[in-house]
């Protein structure tokens, strides 16, 4: 097959055709054809001219007229190409296509004797020969890993594929739009750390030559957009990549894309408002019709609620490690390993028993102070509960955003870094390193500042009804 193809190309260029032209201008979306002429009847013609480029997705026909079918990012269209009309060379070329070659061509819109909306071709032009056979539709098991390594493919085959990618760029296009209508400026803080920090989490380290230093991938933006705040950018924001060393699962990917925000005079409370409305925002702009009910007000319950509720443990009243497996276990549940620190214990009560239940929007409020380094003491706990302002918002069964009231007490926060210091010194290796920048800037004043955190990728998996990161990913991670 290849070589069969090869030999076309040599063909063509040995008849003066360039196979692989510069451009081919003034070439418009296949879906215009359709937006303005679907209504017409069975056999009606229009004398609307349209330039239109795609890959060459089918063909049929013979003698002296052919139908073949031409795909783009926005649809399909049909072609009717006859040969009074491009003359015998040019129509003897346009039949001996390869599937998957890729080619403009002008022509008129007109509707088929069976309905299906046609393009009569005055013209085409090859754009790009394809020298290896377009890829069969994908489906089943057996094909999804190769789906995943070669996007590519699964992006010529599948309509289904480049739809959820279009509704991914729309999803990040909404965000964007409703962020910077209430007053945020969206910002770029460094990929390459000297110091990473902003979430429990392992980071990659690579090395400057230059410098001779070692550096990190950041596992956050957080530290340097609560600089900003400090800076007096009071509503800032940015979308990018993390990277974080940990494991690949049907929710993680080591490289993956987050939203963060920081407002000024706020608190988690308000941050929490503004995410229910983003999020209902950007389901309304996709046009969303899933199982998922995004009106607004959401769920809220606190996470000491949450996790009796499914397993019938108070985390508060056992707060040391042996307590809480112990108080497990007479509960029936002995997947805790007792050689966690308590924090990490009560963080696999709630993703293993309580997140998997969350499909409907539920704010998961009020976290222990050991689970989060960053907010502030709660306003109205009780003092020995340790408690902080802090929500993790789930829906579909996953997190999907995780929220703050900013602790701007340096010296608060110069203490729970300490802490943080001993845990990385016990062997927690997804401790918070000290971070003495990020303390002295706290100490020229930071504004009472709610910050969130928002998933975009499974954000698209909620609005897709995708399982699997992977999915929504185009270049996920494999092994």
């Amino acid at each position: 097959m290849e070589d069969d193809r090869r030999a076309k190309l040599d063909r063509l260029r040995a008849d003066g055709i360039d196979p692989f032209p510069h451009d081919f201008d003034g070439a418009g979306p296949i879906a215009t054809v359709h937006a303005t002429h679907d209504g017409l009847e069975a056999g009606e013609e229009t004398d609307v001219r349209y330039r239109l480029a795609g890959r060459l997705a089918a063909r049929r026909g013979h003698g002296k007229a052919a139908f073949l079918d031409l795909v783009d990012r926005s649809g399909r269209i049909q072609l009717h190409a006859r040969l009074d009309v491009l003359g015998e060379a040019a129509f003897e070329r346009l039949t001996s296509l390869d599937l998957g070659d890729l080619i403009g061509v002008d022509g008129t819109a007109f509707k088929s004797r069976r309905g299906e909306l046609s393009l009569r071709l005055e013209g085409w032009t090859l754009l790009a020969k394809s020298l290896l056979a377009p890829p069969e539709k994908f489906h089943g098991l057996e094909d999804t890993e190769t789906r995943y390594r070669r996007r590519e493919l699964d992006l010529i085959a599948n309509e289904e594929a480049r739809e959820l990618f279009v509704l991914r760029s729309r999803v990040v296009s909404a965000i964007r739009r409703y962020l910077d209508g209430q007053g945020f400026l969206e910002v770029e803080t460094p990929v390459l750390q000297p110091l990473y920090g902003g979430a429990a989490a392992r980071p990659f380290t690579t090395h400057h030559n230059q410098l001779d230093r070692d550096l990190y991938l950041r596992i956050a933006t957080e530290l340097y957009l609560k600089r900003l705040v400090v800076g007096g950018l009071e509503r800032v924001y940015e979308l990018g990549k993390n990277f974080r060393n940990e494991g690949v699962s049907h929710k993680h990917n080591p490289e993956f894309t987050m939203l963060e925000w920081y407002e000024a005079y706020a608190d988690y409370e308000d941050a929490a408002t503004r995410l229910e409305e983003l999020v209902a925002y950007v389901a309304g702009e996709v046009g969303y019709a899933g199982e998922i009910d995004f009106t607004l007000p959401w769920r809220r319950v606190s996470l000491r609620e949450a996790i009796a509720e499914r397993t019938g443990v108070d985390v508060l009243a056992a707060r040391e490690p042996q307590a809480l497996v112990d108080a497990a276990l007479e509960r029936g549940i002995g997947d805790l390993d007792p050689g966690e620190i308590w924090a990490r214990l009560v963080d696999d009560l709630l993703s293993k028993h309580v997140e998997p239940a969350l499909e409907q929007p539920t704010f998961i409020l009020d976290y222990p102070e050991e689970l989060s380094p960053f907010a502030k003491a709660h306003r109205s706990a009780a003092p020995e509960e340790r408690l902080v302002e802090r929500f993790e918002c789930f829906a579909g069964g996953i997190e999907i955003a995780n929220a703050f009231s900013e602790l701007n007490d340096p010296d608060e926060q110069r203490a729970r870094f300490e802490a943080q210091a001993r845990d990385l010194a016990a062997g927690h290796e997804e401790a918070h390193p000290y971070d003495e920048d990020f303390v002295r800037a706290l100490e020229h004043g930071m504004p009472p500042t709610g910050g969130l955190g928002l998933g975009i990728d499974r954000l698209v998996m909620l609005l897709s009804g995708r399982r699997s990161i992977r999915e929504v990913v185009l270049f996920p991670a494999l092994r």
